[in-house]
């Protein structure tokens, strides 16, 4: 996969979009490799996948869709424009459905797709320089794909604001909005920060944590009774298995979970 990169340290993966020549747009053969990636990670078991970080190679997270890619699509049919975005929509999915949190690592710019990336993921660090757009409609197009994913993120209000004037706002703004969760002076304070977020994941139960981020998800479709009973239910489940167990022992008997060794 030359446009992607995938590295591990110990429990933790790292995915890094590898395209700095092109400010790490996306084109078909990137769109595919992520997608693969991420499904890839759902087999793997909880104490050997933690987290994953998302982060682009260079100095700019990612600037949407490669131009020499979108020339290629000059003339498709409905048909062939249908297939592009369901594979793009595919590789959100895979993202956002990921078992462990995902960290994304912003820096430079986050434009059209690299605001998806955003938004399909659990923690967004970005440094104070970086510039944010739903740059869609400045090519007269719209950010039809990445929309199921950004409205939970931001709400309808500042999705209205922002997609159809397709300007670029700060990294303060992102934050405002709930794009971003958290703000940094410069790289260095940026990776300084991604460091103790993992070590806040290493001290997680590896199943806790997977288990908490799905109930996130699964609260969305629920009604009221339903996600109480829900929630009753999973809490029990999670406080009698051996994880469980070995937390609260840990926690009563004053010394570190055995899943932080």
């Amino acid at each position: 996969m030359n446009s992607l990169r995938v590295t591990r340290d110990g429990p933790f993966a790292r995915v890094t979009l590898d395209r700095p020549d092109v400010r790490n747009a996306f084109n078909a053969e990137l769109i595919g490799a992520l997608r693969s990636v991420f499904e890839g990670f759902a087999s793997e078991p909880a104490h050997a996948l933690r987290g994953v970080v998302l982060a682009g190679e260079g100095t700019v997270f990612c600037a949407g869709a490669d131009v020499t890619w979108m020339r290629s699509s000059v003339g498709l049919s409905v048909a062939d424009n249908e297939r592009d975005a369901a594979a793009m929509q595919a590789m959100f999915s895979a993202i956002d459905a990921c078992a462990v949190p995902v960290i994304a690592r912003v820096t430079g710019a986050a434009l059209g797709g690299g605001m998806g990336l955003c938004a399909v993921s659990d923690i967004v660090i970005a440094t104070a320089d970086t510039t944010f757009g739903f740059s869609e409609t400045k090519l007269g197009i719209i950010p039809a794909v990445i929309s199921t994913f950004v409205l939970p993120k931001i709400g309808e209000s500042h999705a209205r604001s922002l997609f159809a004037s397709g300007q670029r706002f700060d990294a303060q703004r992102a934050l405002r909005i709930g794009l971003v969760h958290e703000v940094l002076a410069d790289v260095g304070t940026l990776d300084a920060r991604l460091a103790e977020l993992l070590t806040e994941l290493r001290s997680a139960g590896p199943t806790a944590a997977r288990a908490a981020k799905a109930l996130v998800r699964e609260l969305r479709t629920l009604d009221g009774v339903e996600a109480k009973r829900h929630t009753v239910r999973h809490i029990a489940q999670q406080r009698t298995s051996a994880e469980g167990q070995e937390g609260l022992t840990a926690f009563l008997e004053k010394r570190p979970a055995r899943w932080n060794d």
